[in-house]
């Protein structure tokens, strides 16, 4: 499982309040694999200069079609921000087509328990993607 370890490009104060983020995303087909995974590389690039990120990190599983992030933001809005600035904006964009299934949760910490284990972040990430899909279950109910 390769994985580009914690980085931590603006460490904040140990009790500082922090939002964490964590996402998996299943492409399509082994051949949406390597763009997808270049395209994760650049914008893990931008994260390291993003204003408001206290970290990241990234797990590629290509075998498996799959990747995960996990960040730390000093906020909400700095979190946003990231996401909607290029070149994150345009990569969203660009593999939409791939996407198989994804997933994403966040939740907030102090900037002392960082980095958050990927144990703890693949469990957030279970427990949400089973939520969505209770609700969208729910959804097709009458």
């Amino acid at each position: 499982m390769p994985t580009l370890p914690w980085t931590a490009p603006n460490p904040a104060p140990a009790h500082a309040p922090v939002v964490v983020m964590a996402s998996r995303f299943e492409v399509r087909s082994l051949r949406d694999v390597p763009r997808f995974l270049l395209r994760s590389l650049a914008a893990w690039r931008q994260v390291r200069t993003a204003p408001g990120a206290h970290g990241a990190s990234l797990v590629a599983r290509p075998w498996r079609r799959t990747f995960y992030t996990l960040s730390a933001w000093r906020d909400r809005d700095a979190l946003h921000a990231y996401a909607r600035a290029e070149p994150h904006r345009g990569i969203m964009r660009e593999l939409r087509s791939t996407m198989r299934d994804s997933t994403f949760t966040s939740w907030e910490t102090t900037a002392g328990e960082l980095p958050v284990s990927w144990e703890e972040a693949l469990r957030r990430l279970a427990e949400q993607a089973a939520r969505d899909t209770a609700e969208g279950a729910g959804a097709g109910r009458a």
